[in-house]
């Protein structure tokens, strides 16, 4: 049994996860997946981290590049993130003719296809699973076990921050600032919660998830992308009253005229199996013309699930090593799908409005829904005080360019405080 050596670029909270699972189960690996695996260089910033490996001294660096240049390492893990230094890592070790294991879905995203052609040019492999969903599988059901569908639909619950925080303010009526402090607490949210709160984080991983899914090219930059910054414990509740729940939903289907991705917060009825999706949780829903609907649950973050979905990757590619059969999954976007403006997307629409309290403002609002093609089904007024009143539409479909333009002239009205929140309704 040939030993496949490693070479491990970030020791932070996924590298320490992944280097004490190499501890614990090389043996595991040797008897049940045919491969001896052999930690043999790290590098860090960090000096302090070296602690957490049985390595001498001069396996150990500061440096990434004495990693990629001994030539003795087979495959290189990089847990960096980001698309500076990472995406130098990268590149350098595929041009050495090293495999390469990444997490790194910010990299993916934005180069995937100059990184795999990089890959492909030197017949070595890329994996990056734990690039989405943690460690839940699904780029390799996507390029394996489902090759043999045609993907119309891929959408989930991919930020475990974003849907702890929505099920807190759904299940207990906490405001948005205070959730995100509990996040926070719990190291579940970032001191800068932006990629989290903003949608970026989702954004980039459906762009990944879309282009295996449709053998087409999407780049994270495609992906029109809304937060849950606006949403009040109160939409989740009048969500609720209608039967729906709220997430933030990364969404991606194959449609006649193009891809269809967006990620924005989505009411979902509450029976279908997203919206009992909570918590840290994540889930990914895949339909294909004959596998039919499938959805892969489990944890989304922490140490332990992307470590998994790292090694998962690193025993892949050492039996490919092993059996010198490398690269032979590579980049499968040999189509060229064109990426629909949000403008042309049709589905309802939950609009809560702050108005004056005073006659003619339900009139008012309804005519410029109509005038513009959108009819209303619903509208409640929920309260009304000396500051105001609270009025919630839902709209019947229609073109998101129409109720946009009808929003912009509803906000300049002089009884219009402000539009408190706009969420797309999915029937799914």
């Amino acid at each position: 049994m040939r030993t496949v050596h490693i070479g491990l670029i970030g020791l932070g909270t996924v590298g320490a996860g992944v280097t004490q699972i190499l501890a614990q189960h090389a043996g595991h690996f040797r008897t049940r997946a045919g491969v001896d695996l052999k930690l043999s260089r790290v590098a860090d910033r960090n000096e302090a981290c070296f602690s957490a490996v049985d390595l001498p001294a001069d396996r150990c660096h500061t440096d990434w590049r004495p990693v990629i240049e001994d030539p003795e390492i087979d495959i290189v893990i990089e847990l960096i993130g980001g698309t500076g230094v990472a995406r130098d890592v990268v590149i350098a070790a595929l041009d050495a003719g090293k495999s390469v294991v990444t997490a790194n879905k910010a990299l993916m995203a934005t180069a995937g296809k100059e990184v795999m052609d990089h890959a492909a040019a030197r017949g070595v492999d890329i994996a990056f699973e734990a690039s989405v969903g943690g460690g839940i599988p699904i780029i390799g059901p996507l390029k394996h076990s489902l090759t043999s569908n045609e993907i119309t639909s891929v959408m989930g619950i991919v930020n475990g921050t974003t849907n702890y925080m929505l099920t807190r303010m759904a299940q207990d009526g906490l405001d948005y600032d205070t959730v995100l402090a509990e996040a926070q607490a719990k190291g579940y949210a970032e001191a800068d919660p932006t990629a989290d709160v903003d949608g970026l984080d989702a954004a980039a991983k459906i762009a990944i998830l879309a282009s295996i899914a449709f053998n087409s090219r999407v780049v994270m930059d495609d992906v029109p992308v809304e937060g849950i910054r606006s949403l009040t414990s109160s939409d989740i509740d009048y969500a609720s009253d209608m039967g729906y729940a709220v997430k933030l939903l990364a969404i991606a289907n194959r449609t006649d005229s193009g891809v269809d991705i967006r990620v924005h917060p989505t009411m979902i009825p509450v029976d279908h199996p997203l919206a009992g999706v909570n918590g840290v949780y994540n889930a990914i829903y895949v339909v294909g013309d004959a596998v039919g609907e499938t959805m892969f649950f489990g944890e989304g973050a922490g140490s332990g699930a992307a470590a998994s979905a790292v090694m998962g990757d690193v025993i892949e590619v050492a039996r490919h090593i092993s059996q010198d059969c490398l690269g032979i999954v590579g980049c499968t976007c040999t189509d060229e799908l064109p990426v629909r403006d949000i403008a042309d997307l049709t589905t309802g629409y939950y609009v809560r409005l702050l108005v004056s309290d005073e006659p003619g403002v339900l009139a008012s609002v309804a005519t410029i829904f109509g005038h513009h093609g959108v009819s209303i089904a619903s509208v409640i007024q929920k309260y009304a005080d000396e500051t105001g009143a609270e009025i919630v539409y839902v709209t019947h479909e229609a073109s998101e360019g129409a109720v946009r333009a009808a929003l912009a002239e509803i906000e300049a009205l002089d009884v219009t405080s402000a539009i408190g929140a706009v969420i797309r309704v999915e029937d799914l």
